[in-house]
């Protein structure tokens, strides 16, 4: 996604550390970078809106569930294979088998 303008950060970039600043996870100053970038770039302001809205709705839904720390692991993890164009198994390769 791009507006198809230059800008000082790349779309890809702000696209891949979304949710870093969605969930404050980034330096202020690469904040910075990003509120610049989102007055430049409709399309990207525009994700931006829609992942806050999707946010919003998970912790509205599912706001008292603590999420065990081996889970955000594994989505994460599956998160960066996608993000990196690898081939993302159906079954859970994570997951430990079940002992007999």
């Amino acid at each position: 996604m791009s507006c198809g303008e230059p800008h000082e950060t790349d779309c890809s970039e702000v696209l891949d550390h979304l949710y870093e600043f969605l969930d404050h996870e980034m330096p202020d100053s690469d904040c910075t970078k990003f509120e610049v970038h989102f007055e430049e770039c409709s399309p990207c302001l525009e994700k931006y809106g829609l992942e806050q809205a999707v946010k919003k709705l998970v912790k509205r839904c599912c706001g008292s569930d603590d999420v065990p720390t081996d889970l955000r692991a594994k989505v994460m993890g599956r998160i960066d294979l996608i993000r990196s164009g690898q081939t993302v198994p159906e079954h859970d390769v994570t997951a430990t088998p079940q002992e007999s």
